[in-house]
């Protein structure tokens, strides 16, 4: 262990060093994880990767969760550990389709936000499909508003194509309820499709909700494909995106639940690294 860890320890802090500024923390929410960022752990154990993220500091997990014990088993494991579920993620068809087991689902965790996470769509996503995801959220949206639960969209970085004065994304957000229908974050998705993360969240302000914090590598190009390989997911701050500009304008816009998702297959040495980039950074 002490062969893995000191080399972990040294490089947080030389970074951290490099990258010192004066004032009071400026990320002071808790932190959260997308589960998905586990996804070839959980089979191993859920016991073993919870325990990794309550010695992480962890205190928010975006679920469904591994999918290998049962939603009531797994809230019970995670609230043992201080853990709580405030959002889950679901597919596209599911809320179209079977609307009531996701809210049925959403309440088991004690979930107050449903996100989903992509549009169905061709090679290229159209104004047409974002017409058609306009008309289907609102309608999903309002069903779950009215079971106490807020319908959040994640960007993926393919809403980002140009349409009118804006983008297909501007589209999505100014034509869909704001009453019944919030957003999501993906801040390496947006940043990846063209958008300026910072000031997106400044320009919806009252639309935002969560968000997914991951970084992408030096070098790699921005596009509409809404995909890059995994291997391009770095820890938070070693990478292309202006990660204080982002959590500032997150703060000043009063998000309260931020989820690590780090695709990466390096996650398990890369988490630690996210995790003390954000407890290091001063305002």
């Amino acid at each position: 262990m002490k062969k893995i860890f000191l080399p972990i320890c040294l490089f947080v802090s030389a970074f951290l060093g490099a990258n010192a500024q004066t004032g009071g923390p400026l990320f002071t929410a808790p932190i959260g994880v997308q589960a998905y960022t586990y996804r070839d752990s959980w089979g191993k154990g859920v016991v073993p990767v919870l325990d990794t993220l309550k010695a992480l500091g962890i205190t928010e997990v975006e679920g469904p969760g591994p999918g290998i014990v049962t939603p009531e088993e797994f809230k019970k494991l995670s609230n043992e550990r201080g853990i709580s579920i405030p959002s889950i993620g679901v597919g596209y068809d599911a809320l179209q389709n079977n609307i009531y087991d996701v809210i049925t689902l959403a309440k088991t965790f004690g979930a107050t936000y449903v996100m989903v996470a992509w549009i169905p769509h061709g090679k290229t996503f159209t104004i047409d499909d974002a017409k058609k995801a306009v008309a289907d959220f609102d309608r999903e949206g309002k069903i779950l508003k009215d079971n106490g639960i807020t319908l959040c969209y994640h960007t993926h970085g393919y809403e980002f194509g140009p349409y009118g004065d804006g983008t297909l994304f501007d589209y999505l957000v100014q034509n869909t309820n704001p009453d019944d229908v919030s957003f999501e974050m993906d801040v390496m998705w947006t940043f990846h499709g063209g958008g300026n993360p910072a000031k997106l969240l400044l320009k919806y302000p009252g639309r935002w909700k969560l968000l997914h914090l991951k970084d992408i590598k030096n070098g790699v190009a921005n596009d509409l494909t809404g995909g890059t390989p995994t291997i391009n997911n770095v820890a938070l701050g070693t990478g292309q995106i202006d990660y204080p500009a982002v959590l500032a304008a997150a703060k000043k816009i009063g998000i309260r639940h931020y989820f690590i998702e780090d695709e990466s297959p390096n996650h398990a040495a890369q988490m630690p690294v996210t995790v003390a980039y954000l407890r290091g950074l001063k305002e």
